[in-house]
């Protein structure tokens, strides 16, 4: 998160002073702001650079177009999912792991990401492609293999529900609320998609 406050020093003495990973650590913080603020239409890259107090030259030498800037930020800023929840139960440890998506959704890297995907064309939005597939969709699907092998380990889950088909229930699902129908996702309706649709569909016959 951006901490730093805006002062009257002018944007080159300001860039003068921070180098290297410094100076590109607060331009993508910038761009992330931008983003969860004004939005991919508002964001431009003199804005960025006006809110990393820098010059927009420094911006365009690493980054030389709006989609390079927003992709390696986005990439940067994203919260990493890098453990299963191990609660004692399927139903819990799927719980858990979509709170935990909802977490990353609402932070100020997710906010971000939101604006990309609601308000990119589908030419602008396949650039971003593969950050949405390595930043969210690809953990939360490693994630959620690891939940149901537990789950068949444990006699919960039925051995044939560990197929591509179940493992992309949840990010697609969570991923058509947010682009498809611009809704949140409360406890609620976590709860509802666990107990309405993963648990029946996990569980093995006669469970």
């Amino acid at each position: 998160m951006v901490t730093s406050r805006w002062t009257a020093a002018p944007a080159q003495a300001a860039s003068l002073r921070r180098r290297g990973a410094v100076l590109e650590r607060a331009i993508l913080e910038a761009a992330l702001e931008q983003l969860s603020t004004v939005g991919w239409s508002g964001l431009t890259m003199e804005g960025v650079a006006a809110r990393a107090q820098t010059g927009k030259a420094a911006v365009y030498r690493r980054w030389p177009s709006k989609e390079d800037l927003v992709a390696e930020a986005l990439k940067a800023g994203l919260p990493s999912l890098a453990e299963a929840p191990d609660l004692g139960s399927v139903r819990e440890d799927l719980l858990e792991l979509c709170r935990l998506v909802r977490e990353a959704m609402y932070s100020q890297p997710g906010f971000a990401l939101r604006s990309v995907l609601h308000e990119c064309d589908v030419a602008q939005a396949e650039r971003f492609h593969g950050v949405i597939l390595g930043g969210v969709i690809e953990p939360t699907t490693h994630l959620l293999q690891d939940i149901v092998h537990r789950g068949i380990e444990r006699g919960e889950v039925r051995p044939d529900a560990a197929n591509a088909y179940v493992f992309d229930a949840i990010p697609a699902m969570m991923m058509y609320r947010s682009k498809v129908c611009a809704s949140e996702w409360g406890e609620r309706d976590l709860e509802e998609m666990i107990d309405q649709l993963m648990v029946p569909l996990l569980r093995r016959d006669g469970a």
